[in-house]
């Protein structure tokens, strides 16, 4: 196994460990080696992933639309906020490549109304 992929693999589990300590929302940090775009020696990918339920009215209505602009916004401002936090620890440089939002209505007489909100990002990093 080649010495960046033991860091690269290394890096994944502190980052994995960290990330579920410090998010309530069951958040997921993979790193992978950029290997299938071009890319600069000491570049890698970050992929994160979030899923939380955001409580609230889930009808046709102004509310319904506030409470699904807000969950998205929360995704966006995770998204952001991830190159700040990469930046602090182990990034010298941070592109955000894409992001996903996902919303799914959840009501019912047995469930609290809302929304399933689940987000993705992907990431490049240069390392320090």
């Amino acid at each position: 196994m080649s010495p960046f992929r033991v860091f690269a693999t290394l890096l994944a589990a502190v980052l994995l460990t960290g990330s579920a300590a410090a998010q309530s929302t069951g958040s997921r940090v993979i790193v992978e080696s950029a290997t299938s775009a071009p890319h600069q020696e000491g570049t890698v990918r970050v992929q994160s992933n979030v899923n939380l339920f955001m409580p609230g009215p889930t009808g046709e209505g102004d509310a319904s639309q506030a409470l699904r602009d807000r969950a998205r916004r929360v995704v966006y401002e995770m998204a952001a906020h991830e190159c700040d936090l990469l930046r602090e620890v182990l990034a010298k440089d941070c592109r955000l490549e894409s992001i996903n939002t996902n919303i799914n209505r959840q009501w019912g007489q047995q469930q609290q109304e809302g929304y399933n909100v689940g987000g993705s990002m992907s990431l490049q990093i240069t390392l320090k």
